[in-house]
């Protein structure tokens, strides 16, 4: 099988050991660097070519591992290879629900799905009665299009809030509120689902003095048991958005389980770390069950 890996940053952690997996399997596999992309839309033949003209096919499946910065684009990229008939990992609209954390809270929203109180508006003349929203201070600020940790903000008066609201209107960023869940202590849990199965689980308990439990902020991660509820949300969540793998992280509060975001891109190190678990072959695996081999299609 070819498959090719759709890269938006340099090569990591994560894209070594799927190269490793994919190899050890006997696939061929081609990295593609999107900055060097670029596509031709034709009724009768969609392509994708590489820098110098060189025409990109013959690939069986592909793996996005697009980034903020490269959303739009890198999701049309995607896109191309799917009016090709490229089995995509992900697809570039369920990266698009996933990526927008206000288009997919809306999404889980309407499912159904528990999360934390969440307010969204326009107009700093609006900053008030958003923050009263949710229930006022203390609260979470999130940049819309914010990962890993980056863009988010905990505010711990309303004055604080407000004016870290407003700070960021006058950038223009787009912004949401979320009300802050204090029981969980800064621990949190994320749930790797592929499929319909919830592959792998880690608690994630942040630094003194860090609200933020991101490993690569320094939390300290374990493997856990979740419960029958949260695998359900897991799973849920994910199908809900359209992915084919994702990382749902979820906050334990006193009303049960709370999706704080689910995650199209998520990185295997520091969950394979925790879990000791070879989470890279899954996914190829995952990749043989699913995809078919190339032949020259156009689903357009």
């Amino acid at each position: 099988m070819n498959i090719g890996l759709l890269l938006s940053r340099k090569r990591d952690y994560s894209i070594d050991k799927l190269i490793e997996a994919a190899k050890n399997r006997g696939h061929s596999v081609r990295i593609i660097d999107l900055a060097e992309c670029f596509v031709k839309i034709s009724q009768q033949d969609p392509q994708v070519h590489y820098r110098g003209g060189e025409h990109i096919m013959n690939l069986d499946a592909i793996i996005p591992r697009i980034y903020p910065g490269m959303t739009t684009f890198g999701t049309a990229v995607l896109r191309q290879f799917e009016l090709l008939g490229v089995f995509p990992l992900n697809s570039s609209m369920s990266i698009l629900r996933s990526r927008d954390k206000l288009r997919s809270l809306q999404i889980l929203s309407k499912a159904g799905l528990p999360m934390p109180v969440t307010g969204f508006a326009h107009s700093p003349q609006d900053t008030d009665d958003v923050i009263k929203s949710v229930g006022g201070a203390p609260l979470i600020i999130k940049l819309v299009e914010g990962t890993r940790g980056h863009g988010v903000v905990l505010a711990e008066t309303h004055n604080a809030a407000k004016s870290v609201v407003n700070a960021f209107k006058e950038l223009n960023a787009d912004i949401l509120v979320q009300e802050f869940i204090k029981e969980s202590s800064g621990v949190d849990i994320r749930c790797v689902v592929l499929g319909n199965k919830v592959i792998a689980a880690m608690e994630r308990t942040a630094q003194e003095g860090e609200f933020r439990a991101n490993v690569h902020l320094g939390a300290n991660a374990r493997e856990i048991k979740i419960t029958a509820k949260e695998r359900a949300i897991a799973i849920k969540a994910t199908k809900v958005l359209g992915l084919d793998l994702a990382g749902v992280d979820m906050l334990r509060s006193n009303r049960g389980p709370l999706i704080l975001e689910v995650n199209s891109s998520l990185g295997l190190k520091g969950i394979e770390a925790a879990t000791g678990k070879d989470l890279a072959d899954m996914i190829i695996d995952y990749i043989e069950k699913n995809a078919k081999p190339y032949t020259k299609r156009h689903t357009a």
